[in-house]
């Protein structure tokens, strides 16, 4: 599982999803997350501003990230 380190919390989920590279842009995390391609805390999300904190799971692509908050 890889980490996915916040200096803030919360963060929107297609924030995530664009800054660490999954998706291209902002539209395109959207799509995903509206296409509900997206699990948090082993859920589909389809809420493209579903609110991000430390300890959630996100998983998308095959692969599972956890969220820390930056100490």
């Amino acid at each position: 599982m890889k980490e996915i380190i916040l200096s803030k919390q919360p963060v929107e989920l297609f924030k995530i999803l664009k800054f660490e590279g999954m998706a291209s842009s902002g539209g395109e995390a959207k799509m995903l997350i509206a296409d509900a391609q997206v699990k948090v805390n082993g859920a589909k999300e389809i809420r493209k501003r579903k609110q991000i904190v430390a300890d959630d799971v996100i998983e998308f692509g095959g692969e599972k990230f956890v969220i820390h908050l930056q100490s």
